[in-house]
């Protein structure tokens, strides 16, 4: 969690728990969206500044890891690392935690991509949020590449 961002926190409710009493799939992967919309506005892509860019963000690619049980009423965070960029695309890391607890509950390794909301295509970041970025960047970019990152789904033989 060193360095990383705090993007996002709630508490696990009552509706996102399944039969085996725990906290059910599709719903870690609400709490990752919901940290890439709060990265949004991290990033200057909040309703104003999609409103003055005429940009968003589309997801082009997310893998979860889940790693650990999360159970009714726990509090849990996201922290939010920028692995690298380029002009019109951010590949990220979010990793969920309970506050104060070092164990990795989940993992979400993502590709996002800038879009014009006018021609529905990638566009690069208009120079703001560019600039926003590149801090993120400048901050993330001596971390070490999360071990979760680049991992490819397989039957080992």
């Amino acid at each position: 969690m060193n360095n990383l961002l705090l993007i996002h926190q709630a508490s696990i409710v009552e509706d996102w728990i399944d039969y085996n009493g725990h906290l059910r799939d599709a719903f870690y992967f609400l709490l990752f969206s919901h940290a890439t919309d709060a990265l949004m506005d991290h990033l200057g892509l909040d309703s104003d500044g999609r409103a003055a860019y005429g940009h968003t963000l589309y997801t082009l690619e997310a893998h979860i890891n889940y790693l650990s049980e999360t159970k009714l009423g726990e509090r849990v965070q996201v922290y939010t690392q920028l692995v690298d960029h380029d002009s019109k695309r951010l590949h990220i890391v979010h990793h969920l935690y309970r506050p104060g607890d070092a164990q990795l509950l989940a993992v979400s390794e993502q590709m996002l991509m800038n879009i014009s909301t006018e021609s529905g295509r990638a566009a690069k970041f208009a120079s703001a949020v560019e600039a926003r970025v590149g801090q993120l960047f400048a901050e993330h970019k001596g971390l070490p590449r999360p071990g979760y990152c680049g991992r490819v789904i397989g039957i080992r033989r």
